[in-house]
């Protein structure tokens, strides 16, 4: 069992949709499926170049209490930080794990 404040870290799970604008195109959009607390563990970092911009990726692992529902493809959002959900890996009954990446313009 974790310690009191363990899942310190609020965040919220966001669903990929299509909606329809006001022409009738389908618009792709994330909506908030649930808010919930976790633990953030940041796991390793790297730098890349891509589009000749520099980009950094940055992997982590989310532990959340087990629920339904989740799946990969969602992502997770923390701040201003976006994680794309690669995989969930439950523990047990009790938790959910969630191998993420996050990018962000290297500054």
């Amino acid at each position: 069992m974790f310690q009191p404040g363990f899942l310190d870290q609020r965040i919220t799970i966001q669903a990929r949709d299509l909606v329809v604008d006001q022409v009738g195109q389908p618009i792709e959009v994330w909506l908030p499926a649930a808010e919930l607390w976790a633990n953030i563990k940041h796991l390793s970092g790297a730098e890349s170049i891509r589009g000749d911009a520099p980009l950094s990726t940055l992997r982590a692992s989310i532990r959340i209490r087990w629920r339904a529902g989740l799946d990969a493809g969602m992502r997770a959002v923390h701040g201003a930080t976006v994680y794309e959900i690669k995989a969930l890996v439950p523990q047990g009954r009790e938790w959910i794990d969630l191998v993420c990446e996050a990018w962000n313009a290297a500054t």
